[in-house]
């Protein structure tokens, strides 16, 4: 109940010359205040400030004009106070990245191999050039030319030097691109607060100690604060408590509110008192510690957030931060953690959100690639050490001699690097920077569509959705509500009646009922520019009832005047389960209470005993009445599309003394009802059109509404989600959940399974309605495969559906906080063609992987078995290993980049999604892949043993140590290139199509990629000489490598023109990761479902696997994906961790949002006492969602 408040100070005014001192409390006295809690802090507040009036006076503020805004106010509570910041912890720097990208196993063996090769090379024993140590130096030109053997050596180190610097690059400008991106969600994020008398929002970094704050349901506090006012208030303080009941707030018992907590229910005025690292969140930061520890950190472990339902997706909570990461899983820190802590993680069900789909198959083909990469690297160097060992010693029978070792060693670290080389070019670890390349291309191309990614997997995921629950209010509809009929005395009008056919004693108690009884930050404003709308702000049903108050020629602003907050005696506020908002005002002549109400005409309906007549006198309202109401009056308004929302009164006579004000039952029951309305809120002209698509691109929309079942089938119509003449269901809540709850009212799976698939739409339903229909779908087994379900929701109520979602779609303008927390991607635009979009985008990232993988794997196969057979053959690698490297840039670094910024086009919407366990290599794939492979392959080895034949020069076979780059080889080495660059334009399609020309342009980067890569090529053969062991070639030589590349393009015609289905002997390759293929002992909750084709790569397998420090660094397949949530560096998240032996979580909110990670809440136990579990709870924000 809200105390009214006494005595106001005038505005802050601060006098000139104030000091620090000058406020009338300290920093310390304000945090040893926020540290009681409920009596002993009402006993502190009376004791040492009188009541919160007075602490209000210490601060110089007033609770109801708030502060000036003064610039010199505001700076001197900045100094005295602190500032609503949390210091983001600092980025690696560009020298730490690129001591990281050095760490990678491969390259630390290339490097070490290229020392030795130096080493070696400027070693020269008496008697080493002997004929008796073999033919290592003849065919020599001259001397200089024989001292030149360091350069192999030395061009391995730079080009080693450019990877690493490319990589360092790479993971610099993405974490500076996210970082950006993270400020500039934050300087959106905006809190309400009073200043000079004005009601306005600010930054939430601006919040000041002293600050006046309105807090309504769906808020994250930002600060903490004191209650001066409040109706019906409930905090959720499970992030800072682990308690999931929900706290009431009010003067006299708890007026202490925490920043990082959530308002469940209620609204009212708070005196901020403390701001950034003083508040309550920014204590356990610091204490933490966790601006100098590694946030990154033990990421997976300990992901237990709320109820058991709500843990299914284990993503932080984070207010609107977002949770695009900068990609860097420390993989390496997360592998040495203790094992004890491990051991306590608890034994989950399977049932938990599965890993990301791209994320499991990309798994399994790269350590498939990687295996085989290390078996024929391996099987190379063992073949040429045994090949020149048995030459040399044993058909030549040569003897052992002591001054021919170096060279022979020379021998063996030349073999070695060509295997290493072998490897290097068999492993695809340009796939992890091809998917974060896509994706972060994805996510800021997705911010123009409107759809503001805050887990990076959503944006893969939403390819593969197969449902969308969408709510209907503002994402199907336009949210800009008008009444346009209404019954009120007896008479249904059909538009809005003129004022002069209403009794003044019933408009009167109407005008009172509408502007009391809302919110009171709920108003309309002249529009912005003139001739336009006006302005609705807050709540969009209320503001089309303020609305009618409007065009019935009254003003609610003068009634709210003379009846402001404080006077208001006790509010019931809008929630889900009451569907409904009632105030109560205490009568000024002493003659009682009397009490206004408003909600789903339904609901309201049942509670009404009597009804205003022609007359404005009460009349007896029976059952059979309002039977015939809901008949003639309700459902012809419902089924016009409309929204009915009934307006009621009930008087308390004050003989009948105070009512329990908590016995809801009693109170809300005996009204009158004085008028029901029904309100338009017209479908969004796009969205018939959207909801066609996603029908076509075989994705069923559903709509899930708190509405009137006529309503929202009228509605649904409109839309296109109900065809005529189709057999679909439309539900009520409660018929929905008669229809699946067994006798014990348990949900039965088998029940839903009958239910869903017809279901579309689902009316009067509940928040937990809605998480038993998505859950349902997401464990349904019914069709082949699994179902991925993506939900939009805009309440608290929402936050678990959003979160057990594959993906959830929080509402930008309408959503709550709470929502926006729990969703992966929040659409700013509230509007549902943008799901459609991301839909789009999805999709493309996945067929980018695609592309890339087709072009990658057919260099990848070719490279290979060229390095092998002609390792086997010639004792020599015909492409060298600088060659290599530079073939792996332009495959890794440039073709990621080159085909994963491909965007996406409407004809990604014409067919059906993929579905979990399509392969990522479809038989279309494979046999480009193959096919190119062969036109390579022959072309290659024709060269390589005919090709001094064919252009008449000296053959490069068999060529003895430190021999000067031969034309034969170069011009292999420059057929090889000039084939992948024109195969790369082959690689833009991947279903067959024919034309790979088409839209070319509308990528540039695509086409300068290409363009570049020649140049750069070119400079490499005419320019390149002995680093890259290359010959200056003529321009005819040039003319046939160029038209042998073009080749590429016909055989390509050539290709597609064979019908795939022929093609039966055809594998494919890339599965998803089947449930049954789990064994059961390995799932645990702190693996997180990790892929089995990852465990195999953690036992022991490390070594070969070139990249996977790369995979870890750029963006690390294995884990980026499946936690969505590495904290952006910076930005507070609520990050859960292991701590106690129940293996609590604790979570911390704040209004920078900076991440408290496991680590280093272990780390500091000592410090910071165990924090249990947290738990989402809920409530919802209007009737219609």
């Amino acid at each position: 109940m809200a105390n009214n408040t006494a005595d106001h100070p005038p505005g802050n005014s601060v006098a000139d010359g104030n000091q620090e001192g000058d406020f009338g409390i300290t920093v310390i006295d304000l945090r040893d205040l926020m540290e009681l809690r409920s009596g002993e802090a009402v006993t502190k507040i009376a004791d040492s400030y009188g009541d919160v009036q007075g602490l209000c006076r210490r601060l110089k503020t007033s609770p109801i004009e708030g502060l000036s805004g003064n610039p010199v106010d505001l700076e001197k509570r900045h100094t005295a106070f602190g500032k609503n910041f949390i210091p983001p912890k600092q980025p690696k720097s560009f020298l730490a990245l690129v001591w990281e990208a050095l760490q990678d196993v491969t390259l630390i063996i290339l490097e070490i191999a290229a020392v030795i090769s130096l080493g070696l090379s400027f070693y020269h024993p008496p008697g080493g050039d002997s004929e008796l140590c073999g033919e290592t130096a003849s065919g020599v030109e001259d001397e200089g030319e024989a001292q030149a053997g360091w350069i192999e050596g030395a061009a391995i180190l730079f080009s080693v030097a450019i990877v690493v610097l490319v990589t360092a690059f790479n993971d610099w400008s993405k974490e500076k691109q996210f970082r950006g991106l993270q400020s500039r969600i934050e300087q959106e994020q905006k809190f309400t607060v009073i200043r000079k008398g004005q009601v306005i929002q600010i930054p939430v970094s601006e919040l000041v100690t002293g600050d006046i704050a309105q807090i309504k349901y769906g808020d994250l506090l930002p600060a903490d604060g004191i209650l001066i006012q409040g109706n019906d208030l409930k905090i959720d303080e499970s992030s800072l408590t682990g308690e999931s009941d929900q706290v009431r707030k009010s003067l006299e018992k708890d007026p202490m509110l925490l920043s990082g907590t959530h308002v469940m229910e209620g609204s009212g005025r708070m005196v901020v008192s403390a701001v950034g690292l003083n508040s309550q969140t920014g204590i356990i930061f610091t204490l933490l510690g966790a601006g100098d520890c590694d946030e990154e950190k033990k990421i997976k472990k300990g992901k237990k957030q709320g109820p058991p339902e709500n843990r299914n997706k284990a993503k932080t909570q984070d207010g609107i931060a977002l949770e695009i990461q900068p990609l860097k899983s420390e993989v390496e820190s997360e592998e040495k953690e203790p094992e004890v802590e491990v051991k306590q993680v608890k034994r989950v069900q399977i049932t938990k959100k599965e890993k990301s789909v791209l994320q499991g198959k990309l798994t399994k083909l790269a350590v498939l690639i990687g295996k085989a990469g290390l078996i024929m690297s391996a099987v190379t160097v063992i073949i040429l050490i045994l090949y020149f060992v048995i030459d040399t010693f044993g058909v030549q029978g040569r003897p052992w001699l002591k001054e021919c070792t170096p060279i022979y060693i020379q021998y063996f670290v030349k073999f070695f690097i060509i295997g290493v080389t072998v490897l290097v070019v068999a492993v695809p670890e340009g796939l992890p920077l091809a998917v974060t390349i896509s994706l972060a291309y994805s996510v800021k191309k997705m911010m123009k569509d409107n759809n503001l990614v805050r887990h990076l997997d959503a944006c893969e995921t939403m390819g593969n959705a197969t449902t969308i629950c969408s709510d209907k209010t503002g994402t199907l509809t336009m949210n800009r509500m008008t009444v346009v009929q209404a019954y009120l005395g007896d008479t249904h009008y059909k538009k809005v009646p003129e004022p002069d056919v209403i009794k003044p004693s019933t408009l009167e108690v109407l005008v009172n009922s509408i502007a009391i009884n809302s919110a009171y930050t709920t108003k309309i404003l002249s529009p912005e520019k003139e001739g336009g709308l006006p302005r609705h702000v807050g709540n969009k049903t209320e503001c089309s009832l303020l609305g009618f108050v409007l065009e019935l020629k009254r003003d609610y602003q003068p009634i709210r005047e003379e009846i402001p907050e404080e006077k208001l005696y006790k509010v019931y506020t809008f929630n889900s389960s009451r569907k409904s908002m009632s105030t109560v005002l205490k009568n000024t002549d002493g003659s009682g209470f009397r009490m206004y109400s408003k909600g789903a005409s339904e609901i309201v309906l049942r509670k009404c005993s009597r009804i205003l007549d022609t007359n404005g006198e009460p009349r007896i309202f029976k059952p059979k009445d309002r039977d015939e109401m809901v008949k003639v009056v309700i459902e012809p308004m419902a089924c016009d599309g409309l929204r009915t929302i009934c307006v009621a009164y009930r008087d308390f006579p004050a003989e009948a003394g105070e009512p329990d004000w908590d016995n809801e039952a009693d109170i809300l029951n005996e009204l009158t009802c004085i008028c029901v309305v029904g309100i338009e809120d017209p479908v969004r002209p796009e969205v018939p059109d959207a909801i066609l698509k996603c029908q076509r691109a075989g994705i069923t929309v559903r709509m899930v509404t708190g509405d009137n079942i006529n309503t929202a089938r009228a509605i649904a119509t409109k839309c296109g989600i109900l065809l005529p003449g189709e057999d679909f269901l439309c539900l009520e809540g409660k018929e929905f959940n008669q229809l699946i709850r067994n006798d014990q009212g348990e949900v039965e799976q088998e029940r839903l399974d009958k239910v869903w698939p017809n279901l579309r739409v689902l009316a009067r339903s509940s928040p937990t309605d809605k998480h038993t229909l998505v859950k349902g779908i997401m464990d349904s087994t019914v069709l082949e495969t699994r179902q991925v379900v993506a939900v939009t929701g805009d309440g608290t109520n929402d936050g678990p559906a959003l979160k057990k979602a594959d993906v959830g779609f929080a509402m930008g303008i309408a959503g709550t906080d709470v929502a926006k927390e729990a969703s992966d991607i929040i659409l700013t635009d509230d509007n549902f063609t943008s799901i459609v979009k991301a839909v789009m985008w999805g999709r493309n990232v996945y067929d980018s992987i695609s592309k890339f993988l087709q072009f990658q794997l057919t260099v990848n196969v070719v490279a290979v078995i060229v390095a092998f057979t002609g390792a086997c053959i010639t004792q020599d690698s015909p492409l060298k290993a600088v060659q290599m490297l530079w073939v792996n840039l332009i495959m890794d670094t440039l073709a990621s980049l080159a085909l994963a910024t491909e965007p996406p086009t409407e004809s990604l919407l014409l067919r059906k999604p993929y579905g979990r366990n399509k392969p990522l290599i479809s038989r279309t794939m494979m046999k480009n892949i193959l096919g190119h492979a062969v036109y390579q392959l022959t072309i290659i080895f024709t060269l390589l043993f005919a090709g001094e034949n064919i252009f008449n020069i000296d053959s490069g076979r068999n060529a003895p140590l430190h021999s000067p780059p031969s034309e034969h080889y170069t011009i292999v080495f420059n057929v090889f290139v000039m084939m992948q660059l024109f195969n790369e334009i082959n690689a833009r399609k991947i279903h067959g199509e024919r034309n790979v020309f088409e839209a070319i342009y509308r990528n540039p980067i695509f086409c300068s990629v290409v363009l570049g890569t020649f140049v750069l090529q070119i400079v490499i053969v005419q320019f390149g000489g002995k680093p890259f062991s290359c010959t200056a070639l003529t321009i005819d030589q040039w003319l046939w490598c160029v038209f042998i590349g073009v080749g590429e393009l016909l055989w390509g015609q050539l290709i597609s023109a064979i019908p795939t289905h022929h093609l039966k002997f055809l594998k494919e390759a890339g599965h998803g990761t089947h449930k049954e293929d789990v064994p059961e002992n390995e799932m645990n909750e702190g693996d997180d479902e990790i892929d089995h084709a990852e465990m195999e790569l953690r036992r022991g397998q490390v070594l070969w696997f070139r990249g996977l420090n790369r995979i870890q660094t750029q963006m690390d397949v294995v884990y980026t994906f499946q936690t969505g949530q590495t904290p952006v560096p910076g930005a507070l998240r609520r990050q859960p961790s292991v701590v106690s032996q129940h293996n609590d979580a604790k979570t911390v909110s704040s209004p920078t949002h900076v991440g408290l990670s496991s680590s280093s809440l272990s780390a500091n136990s000592a410090v910071a006492p165990p924090l249990p579990a947290a738990t989402v709870a809920a409530s919802s924000s209007t009737a219609g969602n």
